[in-house]
């Protein structure tokens, strides 16, 4: 039933989009008038009406996404994202897993987070990944699996990190080719696109990217290494002239907040092409961690203003993995919303959290989101009432130690093995600073929802 639904819905949106395409803003009605057709779910249905307010706005910032949209993509990156992404990842895929969900008693994501090979070109400050044996890597076939296995159980979105996914990048090309109903994205340093890849990218249409960067010349050098910003914007100015889905992906700290959430720096990477950015705060992981990285509970509010202002004025889709814990209602790791697979192959609840029971070169993805580590994300979420607090080791590292302890999952930091205990003493002191900040930030949130 799913399948037949899947190739309804392309094939009403497909008809849509050619019409579409010969005057897009215009025609954006028609289009809603189309999808309208397909919307069953009563979250996607307030959905489809918010969208339905912006187009009757023009000086709206959502309109004008929209209109770069239609403006600086190509035409299969214009048409994959409204099939791949908001049909199948979305209305055809999101009740798949809900059934899945219940079949297997288990959490199943909308997303999966893989890592194809740890080797990276890069050594920035502060990377756990920069500890990682650079042997380390999935094989072809093993990638290929998940995605079929993902498939099943309706996940439609696959998100590459590493290491440099970019090292293998025929094969993620190849893989996405092999898969023309998915959406795929890769976050990279950005340093190993070139024209060739660009175009392929721009042709094929169904994966994006998301480039690191850490601020201007000097911040992103800084972490990063000298001469890498101007790979950085040479890899953005490639892309958009192919047309390509990219967004930023940005990690504050102590020492870039303020620069990285100005406006200025916004304004700029959507000058670039940038279409959408996700903000991480810094996370100490890894023997050699700085926790001078860290930032200050005043910093870590003033992103969280800063990405609401930019929101509700700049044609960019700006997300905070943390801050924004409030529309998701806290955490979404350990399978809730994805799942992480690092290149050894290790199933673990995120990208963040390396601990695990399990190992893909063993079990079935489906077995891995049944392992025991998982099962505690699922039974003790959300960690925290208030989803500005969602994390469980940045905001809760209580809650990480007895989980941990709980499903006996082992470290899988390949050389330090970091024990809990030792980890959540690097966060402890940040989330008792925190708390008193976000347990503010969230009552007066509260207040405005019920005005």
């Amino acid at each position: 039933m799913a399948k037949v639904k899947q190739i309804i819905s392309t094939k009403i949106l497909n008809e849509g989009l050619k019409y579409i395409e010969k005057n897009p803003m215009d025609n954006l009605d028609k289009l809603l008038s189309w999808s309208e057709k397909l919307v069953k779910r009563e979250n996607h249905k307030e959905i489809h009406q918010k969208f339905a307010r912006i187009i009757e706005d023009p000086g709206n910032n959502w309109y004008k996404l929209i209109e770069r949209y239609f403006d600086e993509l190509s035409p299969a990156t214009r048409q994959k994202f409204i099939i791949n992404f908001m049909v199948n990842s979305g209305m055809v895929g999101i009740p798949i897993q809900y059934e899945m969900q219940e079949k297997y008693d288990c959490n199943v994501p909308w997303a999966i987070l893989i890592d194809p090979t740890s080797a990276c070109n890069l050594k920035c400050t502060g990377c756990w990944a920069s500890e990682y044996d650079k042997t380390d890597s999935l094989s072809y076939e093993t990638l290929d699996r998940v995605i079929n296995e993902g498939k099943d159980l309706g996940i439609y979105m696959y998100i590459y990190s590493g290491g440099e996914p970019l090292v293998r990048k025929d094969e993620l090309i190849k893989l996405a080719k092999s898969y023309p109903d998915c959406s795929f994205m890769a976050f990279t340093n950005g340093t190993l696109v070139d024209e060739k890849f660009a175009e392929e990218l721009g042709n094929l249409g169904n994966f994006g990217l998301a480039i690191s960067v850490e601020g201007f010349e000097e911040e992103t050098d800084m972490r990063r290494g000298t001469g890498t910003y101007q790979q950085v914007i040479r890899a953005m100015d490639l892309l958009k002239k192919e047309g390509v889905i990219f967004g930023f992906s940005t990690c504050y700290h102590r020492y870039n907040t303020e620069s990285v959430g100005s406006e200025e720096y916004l304004d700029f990477l959507i000058d670039k092409g940038c279409m959408f950015g996700w903000y991480f705060t810094y996370i100490p992981i890894g023997k050699d961690a700085v926790t001078d990285l860290l930032v200050t509970p005043e910093q870590r509010e003033y992103m969280y203003h800063k990405i609401r202002e930019m929101r509700e004025k700049k044609p960019i889709f700006t997300m905070d993995f943390w801050n924004d814990g409030e529309f998701v209602d806290g955490c979404i790791a350990g399978g809730r919303r994805y799942l992480h697979i690092n290149a050894n192959g290790d199933i673990e609840p995120c990208a963040f959290i390396h601990y695990s029971n399990v190992n893909i070169n063993d079990v079935s993805l489906i077995e891995g989101l049944q392992s025991p580590i998982f099962m505690e994300y699922k039974n003790n979420m959300p960690f925290n009432k208030n989803h500005l607090r969602p994390c469980p080791l940045l905001d809760n590292p209580e809650a990480l130690q007895k989980m941990v302890y709980n499903s006996n999952a082992c470290s899988t930091q390949p050389i330090d093995k970091e024990d809990v205990d030792d980890l959540i003493n690097k966060t402890r002191k940040a989330a008792d600073h925190w708390a008193p900040t976000a347990d503010e930030l969230w009552e007066n949130s509260r207040e405005k929802v019920r005005m």
